[in-house]
């Protein structure tokens, strides 16, 4: 499958699965509101995905795709099989025996995660039955991660970009049918997760069956490869650790700001993170198997045309966003949440947080493809060392900057230490030599600076027109952000194609793909 096909797929299944996530957050609140029970089962919700993040998808699928891949290419498939099979046997006990050890002991597990519960004895064992249920997640997940890193290997990514949204439809089925049947709607949602987990393991269980690949569960072997897949999963999972020690400080820090400042920020990012998640995990997963076969075949011209085409992607489709984002903030986020005791003055500083997150969106998409080509290479060191720079100076920015911005100046930080970040990685893989900015791209980069630039003064002179159906009801702010959205759409069109930053066919292509 072609790049562009593969980073549509994914982008594709990936939008599907934000948007019932959006769905799922409007009736979790509207279901458990914001009292004990919710506090429960956010945190019952964390604390999987806490060591998910560390271990399953980071770590694990950043080690084992680039030598999967080599096997692959290099040994065939059979070897290829066995490497995965033995890879899932220590994958399965170790997160076996983790997670029994894990629900004997979640009363000490709670008291240290969420010490400010056990004021509330009522509060803090809903946290303890909720997490127990929801634990076992992180094993099938993990399982999941690896069965995706085999498909994705051999260019099926449809399957594990559909899994997410298996997650939303078991929470949304769970919230709306279960509650009734249950003490709380929390009891509901932790069975979700749990259900949740069991549907995703079983779904990719069956397309690798489907793929002619067989992985019984056998006892775990620590053979030589496997050795090297641990070696190689240490430094991302020291990298992930760190960089949720560091969301943990930069909540610390928005708690010293006036009231309501830690949630502008977490709606700010729900916003941000829609087109982060959609382009950053489509370009990443597409890219990173591509280019370890592209290498292990010795096909350094087609990785280095690879890197440069996704790069070019990348700028396409995230510049636009960041610049809507930034101008019409203020529209999305009242259509999104300006309803109840979400009151003006919570759109208004949410909205300067998500215009300030805005600019760091291509950052973050860069990182995430510069990044494959040194996982590609199996270098998992040099990416978590820039990283861990690029927090530190962010720790350090937010610092300097919430004095005079407040919540924004954590938002303004972020940004910031994403462009220093990607700028890094860029910086480290030209002087190897892995990286060569291409004619094309050289090209192509400033003239879309050129047609994002278009559409921003666009959306800015369209917004005072459209200032009395905002100030509407529902529906007519609804249809303004969508006249806003389309119009900033066409506008960058036709400014991508006059600038020749993309030629007609190409963006026919695109378009196609995205429709398909």
């Amino acid at each position: 499958m072609a790049l562009l096909g593969a980073i549509s797929t994914i982008g594709s299944y990936t939008m599907g699965s934000r948007i019932l996530g959006f769905v799922r957050d409007i009736l979790v609140a509207a279901m458990l509101g914001a009292g004990p029970v919710a506090d429960a089962f956010f945190v019952a919700f964390k604390l999987p995905n806490l060591f998910r993040r560390l271990f399953a998808e980071g770590a694990f699928s950043a080690a084992f795709v680039p030598l999967f891949a080599r096997k692959l290419e290099g040994d065939g498939r059979a070897e290829a099989e066995a490497f995965a099979g033995r890879a899932l046997a220590v994958l399965f006990w170790s997160l076996g025996l983790f997670v029994i050890a894990a629900e004997i002991g979640m009363p000490w597990i709670m008291r240290a995660l969420a010490p400010g519960f056990t004021e509330s004895p009522e509060k803090f064992q809903l946290a303890v039955i909720f997490t127990r249920i929801t634990f076992p997640y992180l094993m099938f997940i993990s399982l999941v991660s690896l069965y995706a890193g085999v498909l994705n290997s051999m260019e099926k990514f449809w399957q594990a970009a559909a899994t997410p949204i298996l997650l939303n439809i078991c929470l949304i089925g769970a919230v709306l049918g279960l509650s009734p049947l249950l003490p709380s709607p929390g009891h509901a949602l932790a069975w979700g997760v749990f259900a949740a987990g069991v549907v995703q393991f079983v779904w990719m269980w069956v397309h690798v069956r489907r793929a002619g690949i067989r992985l019984p569960i056998g006892w775990p072997r620590v053979t030589e490869d496997i050795k090297l897949l641990l070696v190689r999963m240490a430094p991302v999972a020291i990298g992930a650790g760190v960089y949720q020690i560091n969301l943990v400080i930069d909540m610390i820090i928005a708690s010293l700001l006036p009231s309501g400042s830690i949630s502008y920020l977490f709606f700010a990012d729900r916003v941000n993170q829609l087109p982060l998640g959609v382009i950053g995990v489509a370009v990443g997963t597409a890219l990173l198997p591509m280019l370890s076969r592209q290498l292990r075949a010795g096909d350094t011209a087609a990785a280095m045309n690879s890197q440069n085409r996704a790069l070019e992607i990348s700028l396409f489709l995230t510049l636009p966003a960041a610049a809507a984002l930034a101008i019409i903030a203020g529209p999305i986020v009242l259509v999104f949440f300006g309803r109840g005791a979400f009151d003006v003055h919570a759109v208004g500083a949410t909205a300067r947080a998500l215009a300030a997150y805005a600019w760091g969106i291509p950052a973050f998409v860069i990182i995430k493809t510069l990044a494959a080509s040194y996982f590609a290479r199996e270098d998992t060191k040099t990416p978590i060392v820039v990283g861990l720079f690029a927090m530190a100076v962010n720790v350090i920015l937010n610092l300097i900057l919430m004095g005079p911005f407040l919540h924004v100046g954590l938002a303004m930080a972020s940004a910031i230490s994403a462009w220093l970040n990607a700028g890094l990685l860029a910086v480290v893989l030209i002087r190897r030599g892995h990286l060569r900015i291409d004619a094309r791209l050289r090209r192509s980069a400033p003239r879309m600076i050129i047609a994002a630039a278009a559409m921003a003064l666009g959306l800015w002179f369209a917004l005072p027109m459209l200032a009395p159906w905002l100030d509407g009801g529902l529906s007519l702010r609804i249809i303004a952000l969508a006249l806003l959205v389309a119009g900033g759409l066409a506008v960058y069109g036709l400014a991508a194609l006059l600038s020749g930053a993309v030629s007609r066919d190409e963006l026919n292509r695109i378009l196609r793909r995205r429709a398909a």
